[in-house]
C-alpha cells in the first residue's frame, strides 16, 4: 500500500470518528498561517491521545513539546473540570501562537506552558516537586528522547503513562549506522526502554497522513 492510501484511509476514519471541531481547526490554520511546521498529531493520533487520558483516568499531564497546541488542546480538553497540564517548549515563536490557541480554547487556566529546552526545564520540575504526572506525552527533538524518557520516570509514579511519539521513523530506526541523530537518539531510547525495569512497554507501528512511524507506551509499575 502507499502513503496516498494511507492517508486515504486515515482522512476516511477521521470523517467517521473524530466529530468536526472548530477549535481544533483554528488550532491547525493558526499553525499554518504562523508558518509553523506541520509536525501535529493527526486528528486520529489526536482521538487516541484523549482516549488515554481517559482511560488513565488522568487528572495531570505533561507534553514535552507544544508547537501550536493542537495535541495539548486534545489532552487537556480530556482532563476533568480539576486537572491540570504542564507543556514544554523551547521556541518562544512557538509558544506564544500555542498560547494564543490555549486560550481561545477556554484552556488557559489549565494548561502552563513552560519556555525553554527541555533539558533544563524537565530537571527544574523535579526540583520543584512537580508531579507526579498521571499521562506523559514526549513528542519533542528526537535526539533527546533517552533523556527525557529518564526524566519523565523521576516525574511519575506506579500506574503513571509515558507515550513516546515517532520512535519507528519509516523504518529508519533499523539502520545502527545512520548518520540522523534523531534516528540515533530514538535507538537510545529504545535501548533505555528495554533496560528500564520499572516500566511495562512496547512499540505500535503506525501509517496513515503522517506516513510510517509509531509511539511507545510505557506503564510505570514501581514509584521512582
Amino acid at each position: 500500500m502507499s502513503e496516498e492510501r494511507w492517508a486515504a484511509v486515515d482522512d476516511y476514519l477521521a470523517r467517521l470518528l473524530v466529530l468536526s471541531d472548530a477549535v481544533l481547526d483554528d488550532v491547525l490554520e493558526t499553525s499554518a498561517a504562523s508558518g509553523l511546521p506541520a509536525i501535529n498529531v493527526s486528528p486520529n493520533q489526536g482521538a487516541l491521545l484523549a482516549l488515554l487520558v481517559r482511560l488513565q483516568g488522568a487528572r495531570t499531564i505533561l507534553e514535552v513539546g507544544t508547537l501550536a497546541g493542537y495535541s495539548t488542546v486534545w489532552m487537556a480538553r480530556a482532563l476533568p473540570a480539576e486537572g491540570r497540564m504542564v507543556t514544554l517548549e523551547v521556541d518562544p515563536a512557538h509558544a506564544e501562537v500555542a498560547q494564543d490557541n490555549l486560550t481561545r480554547a477556554g484552556l488557559a487556566g489549565t494548561v502552563e506552558i513552560r519556555v525553554g529546552r527541555a533539558v533544563d526545564t524537565l530537571p527544574r520540575l523535579v526540583e520543584e516537586g512537580a508531579g507526579p504526572f498521571d499521562v506523559v506525552f514526549i513528542d519533542a527533538d528526537k535526539a533527546n528522547n533517552p533523556d527525557y524518557f529518564s526524566w519523565a520516570l523521576r516525574l511519575t509514579q506506579a500506574g503513571s503513562l509515558i507515550i513516546v511519539d515517532n520512535v519507528v521513523r519509516a523504518g529508519a530506526v533499523l539502520d545502527a549506522d545512520s548518520t540522523d541523530p534523531d534516528v540515533q537518539g530514538t535507538r537510545r531510547f529504545h535501548e533505555v526502554l528495554a533496560a528500564e525495569p520499572g516500566v511495562m512497554a512496547t512499540v505500535v507501528q503506525t501509517v496513515g497522513s503522517k506516513g510510517h512511524d509509531g509511539f511507545a507506551l510505557a506503564l510505570v509499575t514501581t514509584d521512582p
